[in-house]
């Protein structure tokens, strides 16, 4: 029998966003909600040294999300491991429908459902996926000790995917189509003055090839974006690391978007284009894209819940006293 639950507020999503949300959420006795998602913890748990999260000079990814979700649980968050699979923000209280069955209904929505690896699109990208083209070196570094393997990418993602696996591969290729890196400086320092790092300027991925009994990658090739010249590199593993996309699937349709699938915000806000709905980190933020930025619009997603259900009571307290 599936299970219905209401909430004041129903926080999606389990990053530095929503966790803070459920901190600031409950301080304001607002009990919430907080379905964790598919990846619980976002994107920091598959991230290892963090050096810039405020407080701590070096923390692993995963042992911060745990901290947090300690934090939210203390409080008094609700936090749910189940998957929303569809939400109705057609009208309120607002309707999520989670994999388990359970149907969630919530008087205001906060989303911070962050954003997932940005892949290429090619055939052979799709081919090797998993049998050694990935999107996480953190996740799959281990399985290419001793190896040759190529990153592909010029941001922070790419840089930090690099140096990571500097830890088991015996060479690193960094595939860039530009002639300089996105990356931050101090990033760009530490990957230009490690040994293990080499740098293939000015092209980009054609085609990742390899063996298919088993299956399992063997050599990239990259196309000089100024020539057309093909370079062939053998490797073992291919990384893409060309940043992320949002996870708006969910509100997509409902909800103003932009800049390819970010959801629109209010200025100096986390107001959506529905009253009520209010969203946080990744999903929004196509900029900056950092924990503690994140961290800080899941608080004031949470002040701005806490702000709407408080205006929506007293517009509804008159009725109620009529009664």
């Amino acid at each position: 029998m599936s299970d219905n639950i209401h909430t004041n507020v129903l926080i999606i999503g389990s990053g530095p966003a929503g966790y803070t949300a459920g901190v600031y959420a409950s301080r304001a006795m607002l009990e919430p909600i907080l379905v964790q998602g598919i990846q619980p913890g976002g994107q920091l748990t598959i991230t290892t040294e963090v050096e810039n999260w405020p407080g701590d000079t070096e923390v692993q990814g995963p042992d911060l999300m745990i901290r947090m979700e300690s934090h939210a649980r203390e409080v008094g968050t609700n936090v749910i491991a189940d998957i929303i699979l569809s939400v109705d923000l057609s009208k309120r209280p607002f309707t999520a429908i989670g994999d388990s069955g359970t149907t969630y209904t919530a008087d205001a929505i906060i989303l911070a459902t962050g954003a997932q690896a940005r892949w290429l699109g090619l055939d052979s990208e799709e081919k090797f996926k998993g049998f050694g083209v990935s999107a996480c070196a953190t996740c799959d570094g281990f399985f290419y000790r001793g190896k040759d393997v190529v990153v592909i990418g010029g941001g922070n993602t790419a840089v930090e995917e690099a140096l990571f696996l500097t830890k088991f591969a015996s060479k690193v290729t960094v595939i860039h189509r530009r002639d300089e890196l996105r990356a931050e400086k101090i990033l760009q320092h530490r990957l230009f003055n490690n040994d293990k790092i080499e740098m293939l300027w000015d092209h980009q991925l054609e085609e990742v090839y390899g063996s298919d009994e088993p299956l399992g990658v063997e050599g990239v090739r990259a196309k000089n974006v100024k020539t057309g010249e093909i370079t062939e590199i053998p490797c073992s593993g291919c990384f893409i690391a060309i940043g992320h996309a949002p996870s708006s699937e969910l509100v997509k349709d409902a909800l103003e978007t932009h800049m390819g699938g970010y959801v629109v915000t209010a200025p100096d806000s986390t107001a959506t284009s529905i009253p009520g709905v209010f969203a946080a980190g990744d999903l929004t933020d196509h900029i900056y894209r950092q924990a503690v930025t994140s961290a800080g619009m899941g608080c004031m997603a949470a002040l701005e819940a806490e702000k709407f259900l408080s205006e929506l009571e007293t517009e509804n307290a008159p009725a109620k006293a009529a009664e």
